[in-house]
């Protein structure tokens, strides 16, 4: 058993004001100058910690205020009322919403799990992995019960081929050479960023928030080479045709575009070096071609299948395409039919915005996901995509200082493995390897509604 895996988080300060969803009017005429005001007994500290800033001009109350309603309910006089902040709702996009988003500021601001004092008021069901329900019947353990428990919860996944069979001789010698492998302590993968104001200060941020967590990170080749002494947690991004032209005999993996090329490079790769890992980027489409394409990889003995979505985590270039949800239950479902599941890793990407989507994403049948815009949003990022149509970046990410973005990255991990953690427990799960396509743990919308009123709609047949 891997020894337990610790993240150390640290409170860091944002750089801007945080955006946040609701304002405080306070109308200080008819005040009755209570003895004891409902603004000193703020849990929260907000009315203490107020202040203006001149950069957005407004009041600060904003980045404090969890929305318990304290102060509302409490003046005798009603003077006290809570609004929607105009800037807070133009936020983001149908997937990163505001309210995703927020969660994802503090959550690299404290590396604690958001908590809010008003509770979840949204909907109990929505698209894509909103759609899915999992199961925590084990919720009511003690020793189970997430980062609290007793028992000991292990995230580490392995990277790398596993043999169909194991071969032994007539003393139980092991015939079989074991394929080389990987071992992270956590399920999750820095993924490429699909647009960003991106500069050196960033990338050192994001490889070194990688080496502090232990996982990897992708990047294309022209900046993995710029970090030679950290070439161990980096996975090179290589076009094929710099294949045979590169030196890669310092990554320990290295991922490959998948086009009419890559099966070369991929045969080139293994025989030059047996130990390297080789994954291959595929866009993540319900296809038959797009399958075939997996067993073709899969028997040129690929290590990883990298099914990525996109940035929305739906199918890339298809208008209304299926969910990521769908697209890796539909591959896991094909390798299982084909007996090879156990022999592919399958790293899924595109639309992993909170932790709840690493979990989902491996109950669904990934061994393990790849973040991209989240680490973005650790670093303050509005998701107003100003930098893909040449605009000046709201927060100036380009700027920022690298150990204040190693920090910020840090943070937003350890609260996400924190979450995966008490999911696990509460799911009676200890090993991250486990959770991989176990759908008997897991309710999914579409399939309750079928199963409930499929009949009751359907023509009789006479």
């Amino acid at each position: 058993m891997p020894k337990k895996y610790h993240i150390d988080v640290q409170p860091i300060a944002n750089r801007f004001p945080v955006i946040g969803r609701s304002g405080i009017v306070d109308w200080g005429e008819g005040c009755l100058k209570c003895a004891k005001c409902v603004k000193t007994e703020c849990i929260y500290g907000v009315y203490k910690n107020r202040s203006f800033s001149t950069s957005i001009m407004a009041d600060t109350i904003d980045e404090f205020c969890k929305s318990c309603f304290r102060c509302v309910q409490g003046c005798p006089k009603r003077l006290i009322h809570k609004t929607i902040n105009p800037e807070w709702e133009t936020l983001g996009d149908e997937l990163y919403t505001p309210e995703i988003i927020s969660i994802n500021w503090e959550q690299a601001a404290t590396g604690k799990i958001p908590v809010s004092g008003a509770g979840y008021g949204g909907k109990f069901s929505g698209a894509g992995f909103d759609s899915m329900w999992t199961d925590m019947s084990e919720i009511v353990r003690p020793t189970r019960d997430g980062i609290h428990g007793r028992e000991y919860i292990s995230t580490v996944v392995d990277l790398g081929r596993r043999l169909p069979r194991l071969e032994f001789d007539n003393n139980g010698k092991l015939l079989s050479k074991l394929p080389h492998s990987i071992r992270i302590p956590i399920p999750i993968v820095f993924d490429i960023f699909p647009f960003g104001d991106l500069s050196p200060r960033v990338w050192s941020a994001v490889v070194a928030a990688a080496v502090r967590l232990g996982t990897l990170v992708i990047m294309p080749y022209e900046n993995a080479k710029r970090y030679p002494d950290f070439a161990a947690q980096i996975v090179a991004l290589l076009s094929n045709d710099l294949i045979g032209k590169v030196d890669v005999s310092h990554f320990r993996m290295v991922e490959l575009p998948d086009d009419r090329n890559t099966l070369e490079s991929l045969v080139f790769l293994k025989r030059q070096f047996p130990e390297l890992i080789v994954s291959v980027r595929m866009e993540a489409k319900s296809s038959p071609d797009n399958f075939r394409r997996v067993l073709e990889y899969n028997s040129s003995q690929v290590d990883v299948i990298h099914y990525v979505a996109n940035e929305n985590g739906h199918e890339p270039g298809i208008q209304n395409g299926l969910h990521l949800k769908d697209l890796i239950r539909e591959i896991n479902s094909g390798l299982l039919k084909e007996g090879l599941r156990d022999q592919v890793n399958l790293l899924a990407s595109g639309g992993i915005a909170m932790a709840e989507h690493v979990i989902k994403s491996l109950l669904c049948g990934a061994n393990l996901v790849g973040v991209d815009i989240s680490l973005l949003i650790a670093l303050e990022c509005r998701v107003c995509r100003n930098c893909r149509d040449g605009l000046p970046c709201p927060v100036s990410i380009s700027k920022i200082n690298p150990k204040w973005g190693t920090q910020r990255i840090v943070n937003l991990v350890g609260a996400w493995h924190n979450q995966l953690l008490e999911m696990m427990g509460a799911m009676g799960i200890r090993e991250a390897r486990r959770l991989r396509g176990e759908q008997g743990r897991v309710m999914f919308r579409e399939d309750l509604e079928n199963d409930t009123f499929a009949q009751l709609f359907t023509e009789p047949n006479f």
